[in-house]
């Protein structure tokens, strides 16, 4: 039977050949598809025995397999305090959107806001004189202007004496259509 070598030599150089093209193929392939390779796993079956008699290290043999619930319990109380991040997500949810409070709504007529209040007398009852025979007159100051004044008269050319009594004097704003009564004060110093 022929070979198709005539050449013992060559033919003993293709079958080594083929012999180590093979298993490098082989690894080759798997290095490229990304699974494991056939050399790691024979060089930690290899280096397995060596490993066993380093002591510390851990095999099989001398694994406790039992639960130690203690262990368990005391990582159990352990509290995370780290961020409110989810840490097993690259990007967080945006915030909920902040709930609008929505006032009431009125149903019935709107009134108008009442009118202001008209602006407060500013004259200062001082005093009155009354003589027999003539009517009472009134002493009024408003700032540095002093006014005597009877019922009817207006003073300031915005304000009207009404009437006159012993204790107050009722006063008539004619801007406004305001009335007040103005008590009796004390003279300043």
């Amino acid at each position: 039977m022929k070979i198709g070598a005539e050449n013992k030599k060559e033919f003993i150089a293709m079958i080594v050949l083929v012999v180590i093209a093979i298993p490098s193929s082989i690894y080759l392939i798997k290095a490229l598809s990304g699974g494991p390779s056939a050399t790691p796993a024979q060089a930690s079956s290899a280096s397995a025995p060596a490993a066993q008699k380093k002591p510390g290290l851990l095999s099989a043999r001398n694994l406790d397999p039992t639960l130690r619930l203690d262990r368990l319990t005391a990582s159990q109380k352990v509290q995370y305090e780290g961020g409110k991040r989810n840490i097993f997500r690259m990007e967080e949810p945006p915030p909920p959107p902040p709930v609008k409070i929505v006032a009431p709504v009125v149903t019935g007529p709107i009134t108008p806001p009442p009118p202001p209040p008209p602006p407060p007398i500013t004259v200062k009852f001082y005093g009155f004189s009354s003589r027999p025979g003539e009517p009472k007159k009134v002493f009024l100051a408003d700032g540095d202007d002093i006014f005597v004044a009877k019922e009817g008269d207006v003073i300031n050319r915005k304000y009207k004496v009404v009437q006159i009594m012993n204790s107050a004097v009722v006063i008539e704003d004619l801007l406004n259509n305001n009335k007040q009564q103005i008590p009796l004060s004390a003279p300043t110093g």
